[in-house]
């Protein structure tokens, strides 16, 4: 199975993605397993995608401008 590795910086944190291929056509993005905080996979067609929809994510997330 192949594994890409990705290291992002985002919101001031660094963060290790791991995008795996789980079918035709089909990658999971999602955390390398450093703590318990679970965050839910990101799917896409390349693994480019799948990783640009989770760090995409984080960035909204960990936003500082976020309305109450």
């Amino acid at each position: 199975m192949t594994t890409v590795v990705i290291h992002e910086t985002i919101n001031g944190r660094p963060y290790v993605i791991e995008v795996l291929a789980v079918g035709r056509d089909r990658w999971r993005a999602q955390l390398a397993r450093r703590s318990t905080t679970a965050v839910m996979p990101f799917y896409g067609a390349t693994p480019d995608e799948a990783a640009r929809q989770l760090t995409g994510w984080l960035s909204r997330a960990g936003g500082t401008n976020r309305q109450p």
